[in-house]
C-alpha cells in the first residue's frame, strides 16, 4: 500500500463549508487577540509544499495583529472589510489578492453587517506568529490610519 494520498473530491457546501472539512477554532482562546473567526484546512498533504486554509470572520470579526517569517498569499472570497499591511490600510472585496510579505505586520477586520471569508495559502512548515511588542503596537498606532483600524 502507498503512502501518496489518494485522489478525492471535497464537495463545495452552503455556508462556505467542504465536506468532510472541520470547521475548527481560529487558535486557542486567550492565546492572542481576535474575534468571531474560525478556520478550515482544505488542503495540507505532505506532497504539497503549501497549506490553503479557508478563514471567516462574523461581521465586526477580526484575525490576530502578527507577523511571521513566511509570506501569505490571500484571495478574498466573500464580504468586504479591511486589511493592514505594514502600515497601510485597505479595502477588501470579493476576489482581491493580498500578498503578505515575510515580517509585515497584517491583520484583517470583517465590516459590520457581513461576514468575511478568505482563502489564505502558507508554507506547510512554517514559523510561530509574532505579535507586537508594547514598542511595536506604539509605532504602528504612530500611524493615524493605522490607530483608527486598530481601533476597530
Amino acid at each position: 500500500m502507498s503512502d501518496e494520498p489518494s485522489a478525492q473530491l471535497r464537495t463545495f457546501l452552503p455556508e462556505f463549508r467542504w465536506e468532510g472539512v472541520e470547521n475548527r477554532p481560529y487558535k486557542e482562546e486567550g492565546s492572542a487577540p481576535f474575534r468571531a473567526i474560525a478556520r478550515q484546512v482544505l488542503f495540507t498533504e505532505e506532497g504539497l509544499d503549501c497549506e490553503l486554509r479557508y478563514f471567516e470572520m462574523a461581521a465586526g470579526g477580526y484575525s490576530t495583529l502578527e507577523r511571521h517569517e513566511h509570506m501569505h498569499g490571500v484571495m478574498i472570497l466573500r464580504g468586504r472589510g479591511h486589511c493592514l499591511l505594514g502600515d497601510e490600510v485597505r479595502a477588501v472585496k470579493p476576489f482581491d489578492l493580498v500578498t503578505i510579505p515575510a515580517w509585515t505586520w497584517h491583520q484583517f477586520r470583517a465590516s459590520e453587517g457581513e461576514p468575511l471569508g478568505f482563502l489564505c495559502m502558507v508554507n506547510r512548515e512554517r514559523d510561530r506568529p509574532q505579535l507586537p511588542s508594547e514598542a511595536e503596537l506604539a509605532a504602528l498606532k504612530s500611524v493615524p490610519e493605522v490607530a483608527a483600524f486598530l481601533a476597530g
